[in-house]
Parts: structure tokens; sequence; C-alpha cells
């Protein structure tokens, strides 16, 4: 059977040592002036410069190949469960866009106001993400190694489940240290054959802002 092609970004799955995962995430903000799309599943770094809200919450942009990656969006909104009280930003709000509940993902271009989003950041954790690319399907010779993501092709708007098209970046396997990514083994689910096209992949984030990247081997 072949695997499914539908990219959906890094999806967080257990702990380097083996523990499920428990749901653990952190807030960032997406600045209004960003001009980037974020949907559920994107990786994301934090920005050199003006690089928090008025709240001290830090700021997040979209990680792009060999950035240095803070962490994974697991939801996003304009909701903010902070202290501010204006009408974009109620205290206790939820990961949601106001005005429209069904908007679960954060459009391209500048923002009338921030978004805020929930990001696993924990550099201990593992996520599935699925091949794609323009190299050569990977086989076994790539566990280990590291490598990047890309962000995949991004538009203003969805119209299905606002998932990340971002993808593990079969054309970029090698040894260094800044990669974003590195391999852990195959999925090992029925519905994943390895070594095949669009095969699902469990990796860790190797150049993680909290830990630094390292060589493989």
């Amino acid at each position: 059977m072949a695997n499914l092609n539908a990219p959906s970004g890094l999806s967080p799955v257990q702990y380097r040592n083996g523990n499920p995962w428990n749901g653990g995430a952190r807030m960032y903000v997406i600045l209004a002036a960003d001009t980037n799309a974020y949907w559920i599943g994107d990786p994301v770094t934090t920005i050199g410069t003006a690089n928090g809200d008025t709240n001290g919450i830090p700021a997040v942009t979209l990680a792009t190949a060999g950035n240095a990656v803070r962490g994974v969006i697991l939801g996003i909104g304009t909701g903010y469960a902070g202290g501010s009280a204006t009408p974009a930003t109620l205290p206790g709000g939820p990961y949601a866009t106001l005005p429209n509940l069904a908007q679960m993902y954060r459009p391209a271009g500048a923002q009338a106001t921030n978004y805020y989003a929930l990001v696993c950041d924990d550099p201990d954790v593992l996520y599935e993400i699925q091949e794609g690319g323009v190299g050569s399907v990977l086989t076994a010779t790539s566990i280990n190694r590291n490598v990047n993501f890309n962000t995949g092709t991004r538009t203003g708007s969805v119209t299905s489940f606002p998932v990340s098209p971002c993808y593990l970046d079969n054309n970029t396997v090698n040894t260094t240290s800044t990669l974003n990514l590195k391999i852990i083994s195959a999925k090992q689910t029925p519905d994943n054959v390895p070594f095949t096209a669009n095969q699902k992949w469990i990796v860790c984030i190797n150049n993680h802002e909290f830990s630094g990247g390292t060589t493989s081997p």
C-alpha cells in the first residue's frame, strides 16, 4: 500500500526517554507586523529584535532551513490568557481567533493585532514528520543523520483543516550540526511503509535553541 501524501508539519509523539508526550507547551506571541502564514505543526524560532509583546511574552517567527528552532506550534489565535484588557486579547481568552472561532491559523501578511501560539518548546520531544523533496527516497543509511525541513508551499488562507505543509527535505541529509532535525527512526505503524515515497519519520529537533545542534555519524 502506498503511503498517503499528506504533509502535516511536525507532530509531537513522545519524549526521548520513551515516555508519552504529555501535551506540555508554552505561550509565545507572533507580532502583528510579521508577514508569514502560520499553521498547526509549524516550526518557529525566536526573533532577534522587538522580541516580545507589552506583557513580556517572547516573540517567534517562522523557522526555515538551517535555523535554530524554539519549538512547534500546537494552537494559535488572537485570544490571550493574560492581563491585557484590549478587545482582541481578553484575559482568559482561548487559543482561538476571536472574531472567527473556525479560523485556527494565522493568515499571511501583517495583521491588525498580535496572534498568540502554544508552542511545544521542550528539546526532548520527538516528532513525526513526512518526507518530501526532490532527493532520492531515504533508506536505512539516513538513520541518525541530520536533515533540514522545508516549510512547504504557503498561502494566506486555507480551506481545510489548517495543518502545516512543512516536510522533511530528503535532499538535505548530512552530518552538519546546524541542520534542523535528527532522524531517529521510521514510524512503526501499519500505515507507513518505510523506504518508500511519502514515508513518515520520527525525528528530534537537532538544532534547538535550548540545546544546540550536534553532528551525526
